[in-house]
């Protein structure tokens, strides 16, 4: 998933990033989580669907929490060592944005149920990239060029 050297920004990103959106996702998601009902909650899932659309739908690139990693985080830090491919993370994202559109939908409908099951799905995906460096999203992505690729012919 990983490799070192040098990193083509089109097509890969440095592994660090993913991870610092993650950790800034954990905490507006659980701010979410803990205050499901009020307005907070809302403008904050708000908040976290547009940032995942962003990612999964224009560019990591126009992610504001990858901004903020590559302006005021990455600079103060050694080099990178370890890039990774961008579709896996644009998945992940996507993946996400499924996870807190399903949550505003429950909001809307006042179905509570529905808006923390989506929640805790997506802070625990989250919660695996921030803390573990495991992407769920992306490793789900891995699984699934793996199995709806077509064998090489012989």
């Amino acid at each position: 998933m990983s490799t070192p050297g040098l990193c083509d920004p089109q097509v890969e990103v440095d592994v660090r990033g993913p991870r610092f959106a993650a950790a800034i996702t954990v905490v507006v998601l659980a701010a979410s989580l803990l205050t499901i009902g009020t307005a907070v909650a809302t403008t904050l899932l708000i908040i976290q669907t547009i940032v995942f659309g962003l990612g999964a739908f224009v560019g990591l690139k126009a992610q504001p929490y990858g901004i903020i990693f590559r302006t005021l985080v990455q600079p103060r830090l050694s080099p990178a060592t370890e890039f990774e491919a961008i579709a896996p993370p644009r998945f992940a994202a996507l993946v996400g944005f499924i996870f807190t559109v399903v949550a505003l939908i429950g909001v809307i409908t006042s179905v509570d149920a529905i808006t923390y099951i989506a929640v805790v799905g997506a802070l625990a995906a989250a919660f695996l990239n921030a803390a573990f460096g495991f992407c769920l999203g992306c490793e789900m992505f891995l699984l699934g060029k793996r199995v709806f690729s077509r064998p090489a012919r012989v």
